[in-house]
């Protein structure tokens, strides 16, 4: 009868905790379940995964097993039993002598034929599949508003399958858009994983995202900065009115409130003035400039002189 390592099987250290192990265990089964996979011996190696997970997952059986590892062995040597083993286990089970089901001679010394989950075989192990994550881009008219898209994944064993996605107004950049039971299948009837489309919103030609805030430059007139104004600007729900004050400068921001990414704490939209000069093309327009500077008393220096 020859000694099992069933830390080395699973692949962890002997001090892994009952999460570790979980998760070694799902990584090893997707690898080897000889329904999908496409490894050398995968049948035996399954097997094997299913012995060692069978007593690490159980803490009364880990902890024998863990008593027996402190004795001494020879991995995939002859085993032999401590003194006062008896040839029994160490919950009295009883030997089985030649193991004749899916667990080993090993397995069966120590914990007996009739043990839970011994009799099952492999293909009633269950394993849940994988959650998928996938980068979604959305335009950010999509994210204010809301849209209906089709995506198409790549199935499990090729080809492909395509999903609508409802797609929620008021989405933002990096949120998770969770798709129950679209993951991987699972292994043996278990269920299969989530689906997780991470929205990427993309650059916007004239509007910049900030948060949940949207940020518009607005060019305006000389005039219209000077004089204040009353000018049309686009948002993203339709083009509203927006008052310039008297004497607006470069850079200075004008709020409209809530018109930015909707939702719970929704943004606002920023507008950020620009004062644009505008082209000279007659010698009627050199004049009015001519004009202005002789008129006018302005230093647009003064604070750099002072």
């Amino acid at each position: 009868m020859q000694f099992r390592d069933y830390y080395k099987v699973m692949g962890v250290d002997e001090a892994a905790s009952a999460d570790e192990i979980k998760k070694a265990y799902r990584v090893l089964a997707r690898k080897f379940h000889p329904d999908v996979s496409k490894e050398k011996d995968a049948e035996e190696k399954f097997k094997e995964l299913g012995e060692a997970y069978e007593v690490l997952k159980d803490p009364e059986k880990r902890q024998e097993y863990d008593n027996l590892r402190k004795y001494g062995y020879n991995d995939g040597g002859d085993f032999q039993p401590p003194p006062g083993w008896g040839g029994g286990t160490f919950r009295d089970a009883g030997f089985g002598g030649a193991g004749g089901g899916d667990f080993s001679d090993f397995f069966e010394a120590m914990f007996g034929r009739g043990g839970p989950g011994s009799a099952r075989g492999y293909r009633d192990i269950r394993s849940r599949g994988r959650d998928l994550h996938y980068r979604l881009g959305v335009d950010l008219e999509e994210a204010f508003a809301g849209s209906t898209r089709t995506i198409h994944l790549q199935a499990a064993g090729g080809g492909q399958r395509s999903l609508n996605v409802k797609v929620p107004a008021g989405v933002t950049e990096g949120q998770n858009i969770r798709l129950r039971g679209q993951g991987e299948p699972g292994i043996g009837g278990g269920p299969a994983g989530d689906l997780y489309l991470e929205i990427e919103i993309k650059p916007h030609r004239h509007f910049r995202l900030d948060g949940k805030n949207i940020h518009l430059e607005v060019p305006v007139a000389p005039w219209e900065a000077g004089l204040g104004a009353e000018i049309t600007v686009p948002t993203l729900g339709g083009s509203v009115k927006l008052k310039i004050p008297a004497g607006a400068r470069s850079g200075q921001k004008l709020r409209l409130k809530g018109k930015g990414i909707p939702g719970p704490g929704a943004g606002d939209q920023i507008v950020d003035i620009k004062v644009v000069m505008p082209p000279v093309r007659s010698e009627k327009d050199e004049e009015l400039l001519r004009r202005m500077a002789e008129t006018m008393d302005f230093d647009p220096r003064a604070e750099l002189n002072g």
